[in-house]
């Protein structure tokens, strides 16, 4: 059974909180699913060519079927004339993924527990900055002492948001915006009580 750490409201060590342990039997097949099927719906999908069938010209064979002693040509839009169709050329297609409900609730009950095994899951009360003060956050992140972190709160109010804007190593969401990509990809990960109970009880 793994648990996640818990904070006092000076983000100090405050204790621990155990997840559930059904997590501990989670296959991570299912992060790698979520994972697969989160990044394929961030491709752009732009990259796309022109075939013989729709570059424009073409109309008047370029030149007589015999007596060139040369090849037979009937159009400008073949692919061995400049300005001619690609062949084979990248075209806009669908790259979605799907992945079911049930794996996706698994992946993120994975990845909670994933950081939680590494001692770099953190609960706190609330993660708010009243002031706006960057230099404030920069000390809630030096009480972590960790690489990197994604912050989850229920909401986000305005001056928590302008304190931890420009910071580099960190990133803020809301519950409904979390999911088990983004929890994995970070170092660790600081939560809201009201949020972890909210999201292993859903689990």
């Amino acid at each position: 059974m793994s648990n996640a750490v818990v904070l006092n409201e000076k983000f100090e060590n405050n204790g621990e909180v155990a997840l559930p342990a059904k997590y501990d039997e989670i296959n991570s097949h299912n992060l790698y699913l979520y994972a697969k099927s989160y990044l394929s719906s961030l491709r752009a999908n732009t990259a796309r060519v022109k075939n013989r069938s729709e570059v424009s010209g073409g109309g008047k064979k370029p030149k007589a079927q015999k007596g060139s002693g040369g090849a037979r040509w009937g159009s400008k839009r073949s692919p061995l004339f400049v300005g001619g169709g690609q062949v084979f050329g990248p075209t806009k297609r669908n790259y979605v993924q799907k992945i079911n409900k049930k794996q996706k609730a698994l992946a993120l009950s994975f990845a909670i527990n994933a950081q939680a095994k590494n001692g770099t899951l953190f609960v706190t009360e609330s993660v708010s900055i009243e002031s706006g003060k960057t230099k404030e956050a920069v000390a809630v992140l030096n009480k972590l002492n960790q690489r990197d972190t994604l912050i989850v709160v229920d909401s986000i109010d305005e001056k928590t948001y302008l304190a931890f804007r420009n910071l580099k190593n960190c990133y803020m969401v809301e519950k409904q915006e979390v999911n088990a990509y983004l929890i994995s990809a970070y170092h660790s990960v600081l939560i809201e009580k009201s949020v972890f109970d909210a999201l292993t009880k859903e689990a």
